[in-house]
């Protein structure tokens, strides 16, 4: 499923919940793991003197610089290496971290993205969701490629990954791609699908007061909207289950979520039908990011996900 995986770190307490997930998932597929640290920017045009990402001091950068950040890196994550088997290749690069990434990816053709939400360590709430908008994560999600898993909190309900993925759509284009990789990840490992959608009746009839009956019909309508939609392209493939729920679509994901012990939740990287290029990270996806207890996947394009 996973040929490459890339792991995008700083090397950092807040960084190891996606290391956790990163080197457990390389030993599972027996994937070929890249940790790639952007560990400084040059201070100007191309000197030889680094803003180190962590301390903010000045370094001067040479190939043995670069060798002690690579056995750094080795001896930060030596325990996860040494619990998994998975060796992994250790790149310290210099540069903008979300464009290295983003160059890294095309360069090794990598099929999955593995980072966390947020580069500092932070406790949840305004100051960390503040931090999500115009993050390296958004950066890389928005442009990537490839599928990019995003874990914000130590993995509760992951148990050698994945046997409950949840899909959360609201029928746009851009879920196409990531109802292609959730039903491409439950095909091959043998996962079970969870197909879900949230009514926002807020913005189906602001300021009025929907019938039960017609909150039904609504429920009726998605549903089959689901199984032409989804369903047909699935074959004889029986493992799912389609839930429709009303209510803030954040929020009844997260519950769904809980509901069914999700330990993987596929969105689109964005919602409304606009060039990928240009689009910011959808405000539902944030909210799913900064509160599920489980990975989270932004999916953004096609190209990994379809056969």
């Amino acid at each position: 499923m996973f040929k490459k995986i890339l792991f995008a770190t700083t090397a950092t307490p807040a960084c190891d919940n996606a290391a956790h997930v990163a080197f457990d998932l390389a030993k599972k597929y027996q994937s070929e793991l890249m940790v790639l640290h952007v560990f400084g920017r040059p201070s100007r045009g191309f000197s030889a003197t680094v803003t180190d990402s962590r301390t903010g001091e000045e370094d001067h950068v040479d190939a043995d610089y670069v060798e002690w950040v690579k056995e750094e890196m080795k001896s930060y994550y030596a325990d996860q290496i040494k619990s998994s088997g998975v060796e992994g290749t250790m790149l310290p690069v210099v540069g903008i971290p979300h464009t290295e990434i983003l160059r890294y990816l095309r360069k090794a053709d990598v099929d999955l993205v593995v980072m966390g939400a947020h580069s500092r360590q932070e406790d949840p709430g305004a100051t960390r969701y503040r931090s999500v908008v115009g993050s390296t994560m958004q950066r890389v999600a928005k442009a990537s490629r490839c599928p990019v898993l995003i874990v914000s909190r130590p993995c509760t309900t992951c148990l050698w990954y994945f046997s409950n993925i949840i899909f959360g759509t609201d029928f746009t284009k851009a879920s196409d791609s990531a109802f292609k990789f959730a039903f491409k990840l439950c095909k091959e490992i043998g996962a079970k699908l969870y197909m879900f959608h949230a009514l926002d009746l807020s913005s189906v009839q602001s300021g009025t007061i929907l019938e039960q009956s017609e909150i039904e019909g609504m429920i009726k309508t998605a549903r089959r909207k689901m199984e032409l939609k989804y369903v047909s392209q699935m074959g004889d493939y029986d493992n799912y289950e389609i839930e429709i729920w009303e209510g803030i679509p954040y929020v009844e994901i997260l519950k769904y979520a809980r509901e069914k012990n999700g330990d993987l939740i596929v969105m689109a990287h964005h919602t409304r039908e606009i060039d990928p290029e240009q689009a910011l990270l959808g405000s539902t996806v944030e909210q799913v990011v900064l509160r599920a207890s489980c990975p989270v996947a932004s999916v953004n394009r096609p190209d990994k996900v379809s056969d």
